[in-house]
């Protein structure tokens, strides 16, 4: 009988630690997603104003317009700030520079250039995704739109140089040891991938060229994250070395339902930390977003990206 009692015992603990302890959140109630991108209809998103505005086009006047405005001004497909001829931004007026900047999100992304909030946009527009905006700068201007295939990097396309081939990595304080290893695996991919860059860990925070955090909505680097939105994370291009992980999305380690892969979004902000910016390649871990309980890794356009930026 002891034996029996013994041995249940044992399995109770196996079980809990191997099942349970691969997903983990930082809040007490993780929030779902569905394998589709869109949120399910217990979660709250950010962006779920984008809904109500389905179906709108060019020439209508809808409350929440100037919302879709702010949204494809933060990712970089619409400057309002700087344009003469838009005298009032906050209006809710479809004008042409709404249309052309939606049909470049759409054009970039692969989807029917329509020039209306679809479906298939809608969708693509509410998928968890990087922070960090698809393009920078962005001007608007009657001609052609310019359909980017691949990757891309940051304006000026700023790299580290020739003496810091060598970088070292810091965790921040109260980082979760659980993620810690497949961070460290992701360093390791592109390093192999890259050919030219390898990682190590600084002895301290401080002195790290590279320093990883666990964030929570306005962090103080100019770019809050909203909540357990839209925003996984967001990685600055070098020399700034910090990239930060939304400590209120619910992560794990591997393909759990309903979480966020702690080492395939981190693949993703260190490319962001070496040089490179989004891909509209949909396979490539550049790309701006990612479901939830889906792994990644290293596609040939993002090595392509890497060695274009530093030489094989």
């Amino acid at each position: 009988m002891a034996f029996k009692l013994s041995f249940a015992l044992s399995l109770i603990f196996f079980l809990a630690v191997f099942l349970v302890v691969p997903a983990f959140s930082h809040l007490p109630h993780p929030h779902l997603y569905n394998p589709n991108g869109l949120v399910n209809s217990t979660y709250s998103s950010p962006y779920g104003f984008l809904k109500d505005l389905q179906g709108c086009r060019k020439g209508e006047e809808v409350g929440g317009i100037h919302n879709l405005k702010l949204y494809l001004s933060q990712f970089g497909y619409l400057n309002y700030q700087t344009n003469p001829n838009i005298p009032d931004p906050k209006k809710d007026q479809f004008d042409e520079e709404l249309e052309v900047a939606l049909k470049s999100y759409q054009v970039f992304y692969h989807l029917n250039a329509t020039g209306m909030l679809d479906a298939s946009t809608l969708s693509m527009m509410l998928m968890p995704r990087c922070g960090i905006p698809d393009k920078e700068g962005h001007h608007h201007s009657n001609g052609p739109l310019h359909i980017v295939s691949h990757y891309s990097s940051f304006r000026g396309s700023p790299k580290w140089p020739r003496a810091k081939r060598r970088l070292t990595y810091g965790f921040g304080p109260g980082f979760n040891t659980q993620t810690m290893p497949p961070v460290v695996r992701a360093f390791s991919k592109w390093t192999n991938a890259s050919g030219y860059f390898s990682f190590s860990r600084a002895t301290t925070y401080a002195s790290a060229d590279l320093k990883i955090s666990f964030q929570t909505r306005d962090h103080g680097d100019g770019t809050p994250f909203t909540g357990p939105g839209a925003e996984l994370g967001h990685a600055f291009p070098p020399t700034d070395g910090r990239l930060h992980f939304n400590a209120e999305k619910t992560w794990a380690v591997g393909a759990v339902p309903n979480a966020f892969d702690i080492e395939s979004v981190a693949l993703h902000e260190i490319g962001h930390l070496l040089g490179l910016n989004h891909s509209s390649v949909q396979n490539a871990i550049m790309f701006s977003g990612i479901s939830p309980g889906v792994t990644k890794g290293l596609n040939s356009d993002d090595i392509r990206g890497i060695r274009a930026l530093y030489g094989s």
